[in-house]
């Protein structure tokens, strides 16, 4: 349901963003002459018996595959342990690079990919491992080969990792008003504006796209800042690649603060979404 509703907050299309994803959704054939040219960022959500075919494209002549289709937009993997662990694999390149390239014999072409990948799952097959309501019946065994259906890699290449506990019957009864898609929408097109001016010699739009050099330049810490880090660093065996991942994330926190620079608030709390793997994964 969260999964579903994140393009309603997400930062207005760009109107160089909205003709790459026309683009594509050009050479699938998935324009009609109702929808020309797509005004809204892409949200798809395959099944978890699709193929690495469909996934990544390709064919006899290669087309787009979902994570192309998702280009500029969200591509939802729902109940990730059910997915074929080998087709989830094939993530991992696109993710760093955001281009997939299909080679055939006689071709070899390559499409954008450049997508917010966004995946659920269930701490076990039974659902309720570390659950306050309702006892776990799964065996260790079970939940760790459950688990472990995803590997290292691809988890490490996941900027935000959050548990979401059960909902309990008295907040969903809340009446009390709460903040709308289109007042959060307002706050993310402020910080993708600073993003987009801070960027713009770049030609790059977001926080996420930064390279090692512009991570250098734009996501300087403290001493303070530095000494958390390297802590945190250490004590979660962070690998280099979650190291670069915190900074872009306390680097977006600063944005939406509107904070010239990282403050110790910011990176603590992007620190805190790289620690739940090392609850699961780590035993």
């Amino acid at each position: 349901m969260l999964a579903r509703r994140l393009p309603s907050i997400l930062p207005d299309l760009t109107f160089d963003e909205a003709l790459e994803i026309t683009k594509i959704h050009s050479i699938s054939g998935l324009l009609s002459e109702n929808t020309p040219f797509i005004f809204k960022r892409p949200f798809r959500s395959p099944h978890h018996t699709i193929t690495e075919t469909s996934l990544v494209g390709g064919g006899r002549i290669p087309k787009p595959g979902e994570i192309s289709l998702a280009h500029f937009g969200v591509l939802f993997l729902d109940e990730l342990p059910e997915f074929n662990k080998s087709t989830l694999e094939v993530l991992r390149g696109p993710l760093e690079d955001k281009t997939v390239t299909i080679s055939r014999v006689d071709l070899s072409t390559t499409y954008p990919c450049n997508f917010m990948f966004i995946a659920s799952m269930n701490p076990c097959p039974c659902g309720y491992y570390g659950s306050k309501e309702k006892q776990c019946t799964c065996r260790e065994d079970q939940i760790q080969k459950y688990i472990h259906k995803i590997s290292g890699p691809l988890l490490d290449r996941i900027d935000i990792h959050i548990e979401v506990e059960s909902v309990s019957y008295q907040k969903l009864g809340n009446d009390s008003p709460s903040e709308s898609s289109n007042e959060i929408r307002k706050r993310v097109n402020i910080a993708r504006t600073i993003q987009i001016n801070r960027y713009k010699d770049y030609h790059i739009f977001s926080n996420s796209e930064l390279t090692s050099n512009l991570i250098s330049k734009y996501c300087k810490l403290s001493s303070k800042n530095k000494q958390i880090l390297e802590k945190a660093f250490d004590q979660l065996g962070l690998s280099a690649r979650a190291y670069s991942r915190i900074l872009k994330v306390a680097r977006t926190i600063a944005d939406l603060d509107n904070s010239p620079n990282i403050q110790t608030h910011h990176l603590t709390e992007a620190i805190q979404y790289r620690s739940l793997d090392r609850k699961y994964w780590n035993r």
